[in-house]
């Protein structure tokens, strides 16, 4: 056996007592994307109004004393947490797609077209105008859970998350959310508004470490649970009375799966606003470049969720400046066309 696996890519890590196999391909592209996202990281914080050039980040990092008022507010304030949530809601956004398409088995599934992007916007808009002096950590709480709530509507309606019926209701539930949206925005003060539609248009202009640490904590047991859950996948994949056979329960594994993915894209919503289309686009991204098991596609599409969301901040930040586009309204240009062309692949299934 030992001499088979380096035959066809594979070689066991060992860590302590638990042994790894793992694909040296997808190991070697894995980490290609994260220096990607380094890259395009590093790019982002020496470019803006203010610039800053490269020895300024040395300093920063190993002599921060040296650093101007206005450089160390505008690199550790304003960009490097800018950076950092764009790059956790973005691996976020794609790890809760690629675990929604291989949970429900379509390609075209994703939390964010299936209303549990409006389920969360209009919970925690609520919550942001009606009582402003709540705590920022309860903002995901009250994302998830209307997320959740709209995500299991959906379910109990279509019933089957394999077929097509299931997305086309979440589209229809995300209509009627987004209608009561534009009804809320017809009526509202004009500065609660403004402030409303710079939330759900996907800005992260208003980034902060408290923020990036909410959005770090409240996605950890949703993470868990989908790394937990990942072997009993790989079987599911298999079919799913190959699994029952083999000891797996499948209602309760979809159950978690489905839970924990939902959690993932409201916790992201909750903290930047609206970044449409990331976990549909992400999943099959990463496929064209990467050909892994479960876990690896999982991570593989956070690795591409963050490069896109980072891409897409980036250019709006700089390619306007002084003015800013939120990095939802860039995401979109690029995702509406891709979801119309997952759909033209797939019309012979509608």
């Amino acid at each position: 056996m030992s001499s088979i696996l380096p035959a066809v890519g594979l070689r066991v890590w060992r860590v302590g007592p638990v042994a790894l196999l793992v694909r040296l391909s997808a190991v070697l592209i894995l980490t290609g994307m994260v220096l990607l996202a380094c890259a395009i990281g590093v790019g982002s914080l020496v470019q803006g109004t203010l610039a800053m050039p490269e020895a300024t980040l040395i300093t920063a990092l190993f002599q921060p004393e040296h650093l101007s008022t206005s450089q160390h507010y505008v690199l550790w304030d304003i960009r490097l947490p800018r950076i950092a949530l764009a790059l956790l809601c973005g691996a976020l956004l794609g790890m809760a797609g690629a675990a929604m398409q291989a949970n429900t088995r379509n390609g075209l599934a994703d939390p964010g077209l299936i209303g549990v992007k409006e389920g969360a916007t209009v919970v925690v808009l609520i919550v942001m105008l009606m009582y402003p002096a709540m705590n920022l950590l309860w903002r995901p709480v009250v994302g998830t859970l209307g997320g959740l709530l709209v995500a299991f509507s959906v379910l109990l309606i279509a019933r089957d998350p394999a077929r097509p019926r299931f997305l086309l209701t979440g589209i229809g539930f995300s209509w009627l959310l987004a209608a009561g949206l534009g009804v809320f925005i017809s009526t509202a003060n004009i500065r609660t508004v403004q402030t409303a539609l710079l939330w759900m248009a996907g800005s992260l202009s208003g980034s902060s470490w408290p923020l990036a640490a909410v959005a770090l904590g409240w996605s950890l047991p949703a993470v868990a649970i989908l790394l937990w859950t990942h072997r009993a996948g790989e079987v599911v994949a298999l079919g799913e009375t190959a699994a029952r056979g083999l000891g797996v329960r499948v209602g309760q594994l979809s159950l978690l799966r489905f839970v924990a993915s939902v959690m993932l894209s409201a916790t992201a919503v909750s903290c930047v606003g609206s970044l449409g289309f990331v976990g549909l686009m992400a999943p099959h991204m990463t496929r064209l470049v990467l050909r892994s098991g479960l876990l690896g596609q999982w991570l593989g599409s956070a690795c591409t969720g963050a490069i896109l969301v980072l891409m897409a901040d980036s250019i709006g930040r700089l390619a306007f400046a002084p003015l800013q586009l939120p990095a939802g309204i860039v995401i979109a240009l690029v995702g509406a066309p891709f979801f119309l062309l997952l759909l033209w692949q797939r019309r012979d299934h509608f």
